[in-house]
């Protein structure tokens, strides 16, 4: 294969994988949390990608838009959160489970029911959609873009876990619910944080990726959702650094799977789960997760 087309695979391939990385964080931080698999997020994912086209075509300048969908994004995901979490925080997992299911069809059909089952083209911001040349390989700025901010967004996640009360509330939570509880913790405000900043992220990953696949309908974030799910369990659900390094995996050997081998390009989404498979089998607490000991 020629070095500038390998080179142009490959750029879209991170490309491709940081989008997956920024709604993987999404799905581990939760879990990490509450030990919950919100599968919910995908929709989340969803909505904000409606917000922006509505966002736009209210005139809205981008940037005035952008920071309007994170914020109702994150507003979205606290209420969830408040309305089909919270009255199960002490019941089996399994209900709150089958409570995330039950979220996802709601606002997969409460958006059937608002925007129709139309696909809606989503808007295109110059700035970032126009083609350019970087020597042999031709790109969209937003290629560039894409895993940058994932990066940098990575870093401002990892500073504020690692170095701010709020942080230090999160990591005490996630280790042990109970002890942080009874020391003063204050667990719903932490849980509503973590949802905040976990629907905030896939909103942001929603705008990039309306921006690279400009069509958006109300089952749009089933298939993302799902394949960030594989990512965060590839690189260690419950660990950030895990789930950002998962969904580049993902993203890069998908794209690599269609640019080597075309004939199994229609195999490209089973491949996922083919993955998530093997790693369960191979390492079952991802690549960067760590075994944790269940207390009887």
């Amino acid at each position: 294969m020629d070095l500038s087309i390998l080179a142009q695979h490959l750029t879209n391939g991170i490309s491709f994988g940081s989008l997956y990385a920024l709604i993987a964080i999404g799905y581990t931080m939760v879990y990490g949390i509450l030990r919950l698999i919100n599968f919910a997020h995908g929709d989340i994912f969803m909505m904000a990608a409606y917000l922006t086209v509505f966002g736009i075509a209210f005139n809205l300048p981008w940037i005035v838009a952008i920071i309007l969908v994170i914020g109702m994004t994150a507003l979205v995901g606290v209420l969830i959160e408040k309305a089909a979490y919270k009255p199960l925080r002490d019941a089996p997992k399994m209900s709150v489970m089958i409570s995330a299911i039950g979220v996802s069809y709601l606002l997969q059909n409460l958006a059937t029911y608002l925007f129709t089952g139309r696909p809606m083209s989503f808007p295109s911001l110059p700035l970032l959609t126009t083609p350019m040349t970087i020597g042999s390989v031709t790109m969209l700025p937003l290629t560039i873009v894409t895993p940058v901010t994932t990066l940098l967004l990575l870093g401002v996640l990892l500073f504020v876990i690692n170095r701010t009360k709020l942080g230090m509330a999160m990591r005490a939570v996630s280790r042990d619910y109970e002890t942080a509880k009874l020391m003063g913790v204050k667990i719903n405000q932490v849980i509503s944080y973590t949802f905040a900043i976990g629907s905030a992220l896939a909103a942001i990953g929603a705008i990039l990726w309306g921006m690279k696949y400009p069509q958006v309908a109300p089952t749009m974030g089933v298939t993302p959702g799902l394949k960030c799910f594989i990512a965060a369990v590839v690189g260690g659900i419950g660990n950030v650094k895990g789930a950002v390094l998962g969904g580049f995996i993902l993203g890069m050997v998908e794209i690599l799977l269609v640019a080597f081998m075309p004939s199994l390009s229609g195999y490209r989404d089973a491949f996922a789960f083919v993955m998530l498979i093997v790693i369960l089998l191979v390492k079952p607490t991802g690549l960067l997760g760590e075994k944790v000991t269940e207390k009887v």
